[in-house]
């Protein structure tokens, strides 16, 4: 994942100020979350940062405070939703047509690897992809913008993962690219052990860029 941990800051560059809006949770400790830029413009990484003892942890997985500096919206989401998948599982790559969703993305029971391909006609990085790891270690999150495609497959025993989006789901609407288009290139973990019908026969990414009427010299 390019970067490294960073403090919370604006879109301006500046940090942002504690959050004071909740109270500590113990001993004086707030929940605090930091954001990570990646190399595809618009999709965030939010690392929380979990109060853990002997208990267990506690930690806080979505701040509106921290979210809205970045032009994130918490009531702009709409349905939430939760998948689980056994080891080596692939769903992907998926994405939605009709202006696209914006995806809030976690992992909220074990471990998968996320594939993110930026398929914005008009973005400098149309066709290039970001891969990181989501897990109940870190609980870190992950902000997809509108017209991406993502692409998840299991690397612990099981993956619980959430979804948040900002349109109600329309099945008709969705988008399958396959996983393996040797013009995205991504290196999944390993071979996948299971495959939707769905994603076994999704179409290449070259159909994609025909359907969005991309110009063949950007392809």
């Amino acid at each position: 994942m390019p970067g490294s941990r960073v403090p919370i800051m604006d879109p301006a560059g500046h940090a942002g100020p504690a959050d004071e809006s909740e109270p500590s949770t113990e001993k004086g400790r707030t929940p605090s979350v930091d954001v990570l830029e990646t190399d595809l413009a618009g999709v965030l990484m939010f690392r929380p940062s979990p109060h853990r003892d002997d208990r267990g942890f506690f930690s806080r997985t979505y701040d509106d405070t921290v979210a809205e500096r970045w032009g994130i919206v918490r009531a702009d989401f709409v349905q939430d939703s939760q998948s689980r998948s056994r080891h080596g599982v692939l769903r992907g790559l998926h994405g939605r047509s009709g202006g696209g969703e914006a995806t809030i993305v976690r992992c909220a029971h074990g471990s998968a690897f996320v594939a993110i391909v930026d398929a914005r006609p008009e973005s400098p990085t149309l066709g290039r992809h970001l891969t990181l790891t989501l897990d109940d270690e870190d609980m870190a999150s992950v902000y997809v913008p509108r017209r991406m495609l993502v692409g998840v497959q299991v690397t612990g025993d099981v993956a619980d993962m959430c979804y948040s989006i900002d349109r109600p789901h329309v099945a008709e609407e969705g988008i399958a690219v396959r996983y393996d288009d040797p013009d995205l290139g991504i290196t999944w973990p390993m071979p996948p052990t299971e495959l939707s019908d769905r994603d076994r026969n999704a179409q290449s990414w070259a159909e994609l860029l025909g359907a969005l009427d991309i110009d063949p010299a950007r392809r």
